[in-house]
């Protein structure tokens, strides 16, 4: 498959994915029709790239739907001066939509072997305003704190008080929380210096988020409800 396929897929995959469904931020749609999804994705999964679907990325990750990464941006709402700190790397395709809407993208990933392949695919597209770091990322990213918008890519059990430290007044995240067979993804502002106000979205499936303030890995393999 050629440039122009891929171009094509992607068009389709805006069109009939996305936009049908209800996301209007132009900006959003903007960027999911410019950041080429298959460079994020394994060579075996090329052909899948652009369809209404997860994929797996190796170490029992995924890059989301197509759909989900625009409707979790488009419910931060940037205007393109923000600070915004995503929480799970994985393959970088939802930090490289970041970068085209916010000024600066901290994105933490607890796996050194996703942040490094990311951090190609940044090199390879010329995207320089993403700055990858390997930790837990349930602690967030102090160091460039605060963050006008924050996005988890996998499913906590409650929201990390970290995270909620460290969003700016005024600031948006946006986090899947639940268990293994059941999560919702819930929109949360910080409204004053102690005081949030939160709204769910829609129930999603997500792969867990581990560290201190997440699940540990066996006791998500327990879960059976």
């Amino acid at each position: 498959m050629d440039d122009k396929e891929f171009e094509k897929l992607r068009q389709e995959m805006v069109a009939t994915q996305i936009e049908r469904r209800g996301v209007r931020n132009q900006r959003v749609l903007t960027a999911m029709r410019q950041i080429p999804r298959h460079f994020f994705v394994s060579p075996r999964e090329l052909e899948q790239a652009y369809e209404d679907h997860p994929l797996p990325i190796g170490e029992g990750q995924t890059i989301s739907q197509p759909y989900i990464v625009a409707l979790m941006t488009e419910a931060l709402d940037l205007h393109g001066n923000e600070n915004v700190l995503e929480v799970g790397t994985g393959s970088g395709y939802q930090a490289a939509i970041l970068s085209m809407l916010a000024k600066t993208v901290h994105t933490v990933e607890r796996i050194p072997s996703l942040a490094e392949r990311a951090r190609l695919v940044f090199a390879r597209l010329g995207i320089e305003n993403v700055h990858v770091h390997v930790g837990d990322g349930t602690l967030g990213w102090v160091d460039a704190a605060p963050y006008q918008g924050i996005l988890v890519t996998a499913a906590a059990p409650y929201v990390p008080q970290p995270l909620l430290d460290q969003l700016d007044i005024g600031g948006k995240l946006v986090i899947p929380v639940g268990a293994r067979y059941h999560q919702d993804l819930q929109l949360w502002r910080r409204v004053a210096a102690d005081q949030y106000h939160h709204e769910t979205i829609l129930p999603v499936a997500f792969v867990p988020l581990l560290g201190e303030h997440g699940w540990n890995e066996k006791k998500w393999q327990e879960i059976d409800f």
